[in-house]
């Protein structure tokens, strides 16, 4: 039998019983649905990932996308997966009624997805993408701009990008040079350069929707000069056909290590006319717009780490219970069968590892959509407030901490292979490959690191920040009434007033000495944040499954919460401690790497 997918006793647990997920039917919007209407979308998900992309999924994964000088190739079996995903209605599963969707809770939604991220990989960004862009324009633009091209983009005949990255500029966005010039008849005239356009071209659907960022003549320099356009690869007719080229032309396709199956493209706007774009919102407001759809696409980064990291340890694990190879230290008798690698002590810590890191950043990105679900449909103003800026204040975490623990977990699902971890005969060294890439999509660490640091733990008088540590010490108060949680509960709050001091040191740093200096370990505070934070989700887990163990479920029930307890045990025992050192890095304003010099190198 082959490996999971992902565990589905975890999913279950995650969405019932962590986030108690069948609570939200109590919203005005969701009242049409129930438990019930939720497996059910979950499951039609788990059958199209089986029935059309695992099948496909090597070949995805070694038949890059080509270019002939004309056209993008892509492996012919793509698009009927992609047309079964759009008629399935899970495309556009959170989406209004009158505009196709079927109001699914996001969380919900985003567990339906995760078998089709495991099955499909980057074949699926080509849907997510589209929806983060159909919502920007949804929050952002006017009543004609939704009704031309969200429709189609929410129904799957139109699909969309975000352009944003330039080869002069990278993520210095301030310094890109895409130009715009109004028209008389209202509309602009875009022209310049993007590259790295995930999805920028591509005949899976009639249209693509670019939403790009350029800079209108006569603007500001800067960030604050920036606007947003829609720029379509056709224009339409009247009728809303398809009608003229809009003069957006791929320049070139990028190959990358893993994501193979999503294009990524080298976009030329406009070379001779210009190409025709419409304006979203107002001028210079479009790097606000478009964080709409970054903080949105970086949960959807950060969801696929934890989405990869499960799925690596899932086959790893049933590869090491079904794989026998040599026999324990103990065992002197040559002629002893052998034992399933699982029975060797270090196998099992390399899967108690990718438990903790894959399960704890599931419940992270988890945490985060439905935040992201609270801040419009939580039934009280205070709470849609209060829901907004905690998610404001972790979405670099979300997106960062999952992206770079959730390939660890996938180097260790290698390493439990052994010489077969690294063939691609087994798919756990694309997971390493494609997961590797999170780290890197819709902003670096180092960039998380300094919009957490120095951006967001000051903004507001450090709302977002103290709203996040009452949080932990909330779960804290709750953990050390639970016996057998109490050591945890003390360790969890050692590891807070670490935070706190360290981030006192931090911020008198920032504004006593050089800050670029100050600045320098920001991704030792990015990684300790992220640590206390991982271990304040384990910590709720491990409540939850306290109080299930209480009530002596049946037997394979017991296991699973009994694993829960040991992951909780793990990170807090191998990887919690791991913020004193980060602590002392941070607190002495560590010079190391500031002092270094280009020509030492």
């Amino acid at each position: 039998m082959a490996a999971a997918m992902i565990n589905e006793r975890d999913l279950e647990f995650m969405l019932y019983e962590l986030f108690d997920s069948e609570g939200l039917i109590g919203r005005e919007r969701y009242q049409d649905h129930d438990r019930q209407t939720f497996n059910e979308v979950i499951n039609t998900a788990k059958a199209i990932a089986e029935k059309h992309f695992l099948p496909i999924r090597q070949k995805l994964d070694t038949h890059q996308p080509t270019f002939d000088g004309k056209k993008v190739h892509l492996i012919p079996e793509l698009k009927p997966a992609i047309a079964a995903v759009n008629a399935s209605g899970i495309g556009s599963a959170t989406a209004d009624y009158e505009l196709g969707g079927m109001q699914l809770p996001p969380i919900v939604a985003s567990a339906a997805a995760t078998y089709l991220t495991i099955a499909g990989g980057v074949g699926m960004g080509y849907n997510m993408l589209t929806t983060a862009n159909a919502n920007l324009l949804q929050a952002h633009a006017s009543k004609e701009l939704i009704d031309t091209w969200v429709k189609p983009m929410l129904d799957g005949r139109f699909m969309g990008t975000m352009a944003m990255t330039e080869p002069g500029s990278g993520s210095g966005l301030g310094d890109l040079s895409t130009k715009a010039v109004k028209a008389s008849d209202g509309s602009y005239r875009v022209s310049g350069s993007k590259i790295f356009i995930s999805g920028g071209d591509h005949d899976l659907s009639e249209n693509i929707v670019h939403l790009v960022l350029a800079r209108v003549q006569g603007a500001p320099k800067g960030v604050k000069g920036i606007s947003l356009f829609v720029v379509p690869k056709f224009l339409l007719n009247d009728d809303g056909s398809i009608g003229a080229d809009n003069e957006v032309a791929l320049a070139g396709l990028f190959h990358k290590m893993g994501g193979k199956a999503q294009t990524s493209t080298a976009l030329s706007f406009g070379e001779k006319s210009g190409s025709v774009g419409y304006l979203v919102g107002e001028e210079n407001q479009g790097l606000k717009y478009m964080f709409h759809m970054m903080n949105e696409a970086r949960i959807m980064v950060g969801t696929s780490g934890a989405v990869l990291a499960n799925a690596g340890f899932q086959y790893s694990l049933d590869y090491a219970k079904n794989r026998p190879q040599g026999r324990l230290p103990s065992c002197k008798d040559p002629l002893s069968p052998m034992v399933n690698i699982i029975e060797h002590a270090d196998v099992r810590r390399m899967l108690l590892a990718q438990k903790a890191y894959a399960e704890g950043a599931m419940a992270l990105v988890l945490y985060g959509t439905q935040l992201s679900d609270d801040e419009k449909t939580a039934p009280s103003q205070e709470q849609r407030e209060y829901a907004h800026t905690l998610l404001d204040f972790l979405t670099p975490i979300i997106k960062t901490w999952p992206s770079e623990y959730g390939p660890k977990a996938n180097s260790y699902a290698i390493q439990v292979l052994g010489g077969h971890g690294y063939i691609n005969e087994h798919p756990v060294e694309m997971f390493y490959r494609d997961n590797r890439l999170n780290a890197i999509h819709e902003g670096t660490t180092g960039i998380q690191s300094l919009d957490l640091i120095a951006r967001k733990v000051p903004m507001n008088n450090m709302e977002g920040y103290l709203a996040t540590i009452s949080e932990m010490n909330k779960t804290i108060v709750i953990a050390k009434e639970i016996e057998g949680l109490n050591e945890f509960s003390s360790e969890l709050k050692n590891a807070v007033n670490t935070l706190n001091s360290t981030t006192e040191s931090v911020l008198k740093a920032m504004s006593t000495k050089n800050i670029d200096l100050a600045l320098a370990n920001s991704v030792s505070y990015l990684s300790m944040f992220g640590h206390v934070i991982i271990a304040w989700l384990w910590l709720k887990q491990g409540i939850v499954a306290s109080n299930a163990l209480a009530e002596q479920p049946h037997q394979d029930d017991k296991h699973f919460y009994q694993g829960k307890l040991q992951a909780l045990q793990y990170f807090y025992r191998i990887e919690l401690p791991q913020v004193a050192v980060w602590q002392k890095v941070l607190v002495n304003t560590d010079s190391t790497s500031f002092d270094m010099q280009a020509e030492w190198f």
